[in-house]
């Protein structure tokens, strides 16, 4: 329990980032699965790594996740697309 009314203040701000982090992450964990649905079941691909790579660059802007953990996601959501995609020989 905060003792002082700064603490209590820091206590509410801290609740509300959570609650809007929180929010924010399963967007994000949403798009992320329907884009690797989307790629094994080989449906709308591109849509979907375009939503998901979207979703994950709002959060590394809002500071919810770190860039380079977005930019890493991302760049493995292209690459599972792209070798979806790719013909098989």
């Amino acid at each position: 329990m905060a003792n002082t009314r700064s603490a209590e203040k820091r206590n509410r701000q801290a609740q509300k980032r959570r609650t809007r982090n929180v929010h924010v992450r399963t967007s994000v964990k949403g798009a992320v699965k329907k884009a690797r649905e989307a790629i094994a079941q080989g449906g709308d691909t591109k849509q979907a790594v375009v939503e998901a790579s979207r979703a994950l660059s709002k959060a590394a802007s809002k500071g919810v996740l770190h860039k380079n953990a977005v930019s890493r996601r991302i760049s493995r959501l292209a690459k599972a697309a792209a070798k979806a995609a790719k013909p098989q020989a």
